[in-house]
């Protein structure tokens, strides 16, 4: 005769972390049910009962409690060394899968591989599969962006902005400047209802489009202030336009270092004549290379703009909030610093130039 089992003792905090664990759809089924089952023997319910409802066996139940009692919730759904279902998936099979992820496609036309068409290929685990990728570090659904500059003058135009960012001269101010064109608020098509506790803020699927803003930006690279303007379009007078307030805006005896891209507007002639005048001695342009937009750093404060301001706001207040939130951050202004050297910029753009002329000709003389 075995006798019967009072019922189980745990603290509070024990209870709360076992509840929150029966409850859970995602947690493993071996750690739901040894929760729920030390649930029970909580309340009193015999060991019987507690394996007739958790189609085990009194024996595991009383096994679940002993370790329960030794080591607490860290115990719960663990599998100790030695035990559970061996592992019979050969070398050869997930080297197959990691061959297959990497080179194949599914026959049904999707773009790549998910777990689940991969196992149903080898007749395994979708598990076995997530695990294998995880190991290797391989993400199918994952594909990064890329551009490799052509431009003839990328090294000199490179090292020239990032010494900028890096050494910048005496006596001087480096601006960053870009446009951020056709800026855009989406009106919802009926009011929104407001974030409460317990629910989230609403809008309509639908909305219509409205008219657009340019916005002009001039990042100071030292200090993190920034000057801008929002303008209906971007020629090569908004331009001047833009240049003439940053000129107001900059002490006088200070030199003006200004890092642009290579839009045509900014190398315009009425932009080059102004430049040209004696009393824009201080002013030096410097380009970026062709298609490096990620070497300004004013794109680094326009994607942060975009995330706190330009959400969720309607045409009409468009103008204001970009106003609103820029006079904030210049009051607490944060520079951008800029942390990678020209020359390992450099070395990671020839082995990427490498690897796209290898896959250039290998795709040629296929």
């Amino acid at each position: 005769m075995v006798a019967a089992a009072g019922a189980l003792e745990m603290t509070g905090g024990q209870r709360a972390e076992l509840e929150r664990l029966a409850r859970s759809h995602t947690a493993p089924a071996r750690e739901v049910r040894q929760a729920k089952a030390l649930l029970w023997a909580t309340d009193g319910v015999s060991t019987a009962e507690i394996a007739r409802r958790c189609a085990s066996t009194p024996k595991s139940v009383r096994r679940w409690r002993s370790r329960f009692a030794a080591e607490g919730t860290a115990a719960v759904g663990r599998i100790r060394a030695g035990r559970g279902r061996p592992v019979v998936l050969g070398d050869d099979v997930v080297e197959a899968i990691v061959h297959d992820t990497l080179h194949t496609v599914p026959e049904d036309g999707s773009a790549c591989w998910s777990t689940r068409s991969m196992a149903a290929r080898y007749g395994i685990g979708k598990d076995t599969v997530a695990r294998i990728w995880q190991a290797r570090r391989i993400r199918p659904w994952k594909v990064e962006t890329f551009k490799l500059s052509t431009d003839p003058s990328f090294e000199s135009k490179l090292r020239d902005v990032v010494g900028l960012y890096v050494n910048p001269p005496a006596a001087a101010a480096v601006f960053c400047f870009d446009e951020k064109t056709q800026v855009q608020a989406l009106d919802r098509t009926q009011p929104s209802l407001p974030m409460v506790p317990g629910r989230t803020g609403t809008m309509t699927h639908d909305y219509k489009r409205s008219r657009t803003l340019d916005l002009f930006a001039a990042l100071n690279v030292g200090s993190g202030d920034v000057l801008h303007d929002t303008r209906r379009s971007h020629t090569r007078r908004d331009v001047l336009a833009f240049f003439r307030w940053i000129d107001m805006h900059v002490d006088p005896d200070l030199e003006l270092h200004v890092i642009v891209d290579n839009l045509s507007a900014h190398k315009s002639q009425p932009v080059r004549d102004w430049l040209a005048h004696k009393k824009r001695r201080r002013w030096h342009l410097h380009f970026t290379p062709t298609s490096s937009s990620w070497v300004n750093l004013v794109e680094c404060w326009f994607s942060v703009l975009s995330r706190k301001a330009l959400t969720n706001t309607s045409f009409a207040e468009l103008e204001t909030r970009i106003d609103g939130w820029v006079s904030h951050w210049n009051d607490k202004p944060e520079p951008f610093v800029w942390t990678k050297p020209a020359d390992e910029i450099l070395d990671k753009v020839a082995r990427g130039q490498a690897n796209l002329d290898r896959i250039t000709k290998s795709a040629t003389h296929h």
